[in-house]
């Protein structure tokens, strides 16, 4: 059975102000026991499959699991493929802040065996940075641009973020100049949302927080594709940009609906032997974490077994994410015609309106569609 595996580490130096993802403050002493847990929950989960693992992916998100140290890391990839099979040429991606990164550290992840590095820069403006609560400058991401290369990856992706207070079209084309001057094999670049219960809801709510209206955001989006392509990356998923092949591995495994087993506190994982699958999460409060996993119980939540019907949904909104299309063969192989045909139908309306476009068995969204895709997607659903 392949499944790409999936290590949340929830710990940051500071919570950015719009992040709602589940991470919090944290120090290196949490890191050491936290690690401990991890190993523990893997062994467990190893003895609890229905069967053997071979793992084409690990992805190490946050949280900031750059503040883990080279060792911790080497001891969790090794305990991924004592327990699951990592490939020798697995996709090890791990997500860095520029500002918890040092020449050593990062020649130090290489070696023990992270071959892709996601730094997230965000923004190549400092007065954005600090309205973003970031804990790094601008020196500093492009120092650790820098020493990333020198430290051996060839395989990098920066994140950033348009639509930011304050920003122009202007500011952020001239960001994606900067981006493609570094030459990055992959670049994530998507619209600020304001997420319920962080610090920019509230400022947002009170009316200082002022975003860029509907309008701006959208010629921004258009811009990246623009500028992006022209210079040779694919636009391959909404928000997701790269060289050729070097598409993020690990993440086109979720948009297929490919097995992913996650770890950690509020990781999530998708079981899926029979076409179908079940879902579940892990417990997002890392003390219900620790104590289950030390008491050497999975700390499972919220598990799903998915209907045909929900596979059927789950294969048309995440498929069409990525850019190069949906292929109906396989669906058409996998269910049968009275399951697709409400599916189908949704589809074939979609293509009259000229959202969709068909190209033998294959559907992918219309170039003009890609900026109102959620819309689209949620008509799967």
């Amino acid at each position: 059975m392949r499944a790409g595996l999936y290590v949340h580490f929830p710990f940051c130096l500071k919570k950015c102000l719009y992040c709602d993802f589940n991470s919090a403050a944290g120090s290196g002493e949490d890191a050491e026991r936290y690690v401990e847990f991890l190993l523990r929950e893997m062994e467990l989960r190893h003895g609890a499959l229905p069967e053997a693992v071979q793992a084409p992916t690990l992805y190490f998100g946050g949280g900031t699991p750059s503040l883990m140290a080279p060792e911790q890391v080497g001891r969790i990839i090794d305990a991924a493929a004592r327990h699951f099979g990592l490939e020798t040429d697995a996709e090890v991606t791990l997500e860095a802040n520029p500002g918890t990164v040092t020449p050593e550290r990062l020649a130090g992840y290489r070696a023990a065996g992270v071959n892709r590095l996601s730094l997230g820069v965000q923004s190549f403006d400092e007065r954005l940075l600090q309205m973003l609560g970031r804990v790094h400058t601008l020196q500093e991401a492009l120092s650790a641009f820098d020493e990333a290369r020198r430290a051996g990856f060839d395989n990098l992706s920066i994140d950033l973020m348009h639509s930011l207070p304050g920003q122009t079209l202007e500011e952020w084309r001239a960001a994606l100049f900067r981006a493609i001057e570094l030459a990055p094999e992959h670049i994530s670049a998507y619209a600020l949302s304001v997420e319920e219960g962080t610090p920019f809801e509230r400022l947002y709510d009170e009316g200082t927080l002022v975003l860029p209206d509907e309008e701006e955001a959208a010629r921004m989006f258009e811009a990246t594709s623009e500028l992006l392509q022209d210079a040779g990356y694919r636009h391959y998923e909404i928000s997701n940009f790269a060289r050729p092949g070097r598409f993020s591995r690990h993440n086109l495994s979720y948009w297929s609906r490919q097995s992913y087993l996650g770890f950690g506190s509020g990781a999530h994982s998708f079981w899926n032997p029979d076409g179908v699958g079940r879902r579940w999460s892990n417990a997002a409060d890392a003390a219900s974490y620790r104590d289950e996993v030390s008491a050497s119980v999975l700390p499972e939540r919220d598990r799903a077994e998915l209907t045909p019907d929900d596979a059927v949904a789950e294969s048309f909104f995440l498929g069409l994410r990525v850019l190069t299309g949906l292929d109906l063969a396989p669906l058409k192989a996998s269910f049968t015609a009275r399951l697709l045909a409400p599916r189908l139908a949704q589809m074939d309306e979609l293509l009259r309106d000229g959202l969709l476009v068909a190209e033998g068995d294959t559907i992918r969204l219309a170039d003009s569609s890609v900026i109102i895709a959620n819309s689209i997607f949620s008509r799967f659903l």
